[in-house]
């Protein structure tokens, strides 16, 4: 009886002795992961917009629409997880970049960073983060695969496994279909985010508005996504187009 509570007691304070020392080597190592992990992905920003001198967060910019943007754009498997301005020494924007994660990867997520020229151009693409196949879909983390994207001016790419004939098209990796998938999506969900926030600017007048025609029936969905920019309606005017009859346009300022 002696022998199994002493047993009991042993095995309890060394329990607890290990929690103590797990818990504080995860204190000592967590900041400088933490840090590590910070400059990896500002080395990445670095080499996918070389020519920035610096990154800050931008008024047209906001992550927390991302996921509504996306959706509607059918990307409902990745997310923008940081959106940055990419400026030259004097200030100016000279395009995004960002960080986004797909959860379409053959061996779990896959988070890449891009970087987006004002006009729309891709500057290339680094992988942060990937748990795929050896041989196979790890292919994806190489430069031959990677430079595929590099400087290239599409609205979004589409891959193939005939050969690519397009500036569209990427080839497919080899036995790797679905994280050739992955990474293609992940680049073209930042492509369609980068858009949305290129055009806000765009159309905003000098005064600081944005004025828009659309259909009646889409106002609403269209004023919760404004809203997520930063947006809000200033005034409208309903647009009908014969007495009598219902609305079928309005026109939004904001």
């Amino acid at each position: 009886m002696k022998e199994n509570i002493r047993a009991v007691i042993t095995l309890t304070v060394i329990t607890l002795t290990a929690g103590i020392l797990l818990g504080y080597v995860y204190e000592l190592t967590k900041q400088p992961i933490a840090e590590k992990t910070l400059e990896a992905k500002l080395n990445s920003y670095r080499t996918v917009f070389p020519d920035a001198a610096d990154f800050a967060e931008s008024e047209k910019v906001d992550t927390d629409s991302a996921a509504a943007v996306l959706s509607d754009n059918g990307y409902d498997k990745e997310s923008v997880d940081e959106c940055l301005a990419a400026v030259d020494a004097g200030g100016s924007e000279l395009g995004y970049v960002m960080t986004v994660t797909t959860a379409e990867g053959y061996g779990g997520d896959i988070t890449i960073s891009m970087g987006v020229r004002n006009d729309g151009t891709l500057n290339g693409i680094e992988i942060l983060s990937i748990s795929e196949t050896a041989g196979l879909g790890m292919k994806a983390d190489t430069d031959e695969f990677k430079d595929k994207f590099r400087d290239k001016k599409v609205a979004q790419f589409n891959y193939t496994t005939s050969g690519a004939a397009a500036e569209y098209e990427i080839d497919a990796l080899s036995g790797a279909t679905i994280t050739t998938n992955a990474m293609v999506n992940a680049v073209n969900a930042g492509l369609s985010y980068a858009t949305i926030c290129r055009e806000v600017h765009r159309l905003m007048k000098p005064e600081g508005r944005l004025s828009v025609v659309l259909p009646f029936d889409v106002m609403q969905e269209y004023l919760k996504i404004a809203e997520g920019f930063g947006l809000y309606l200033h005034r409208s005017m309903i647009i009908i187009p014969i007495v009598g009859k219902e609305p079928n346009r309005v026109n939004l300022e904001l």
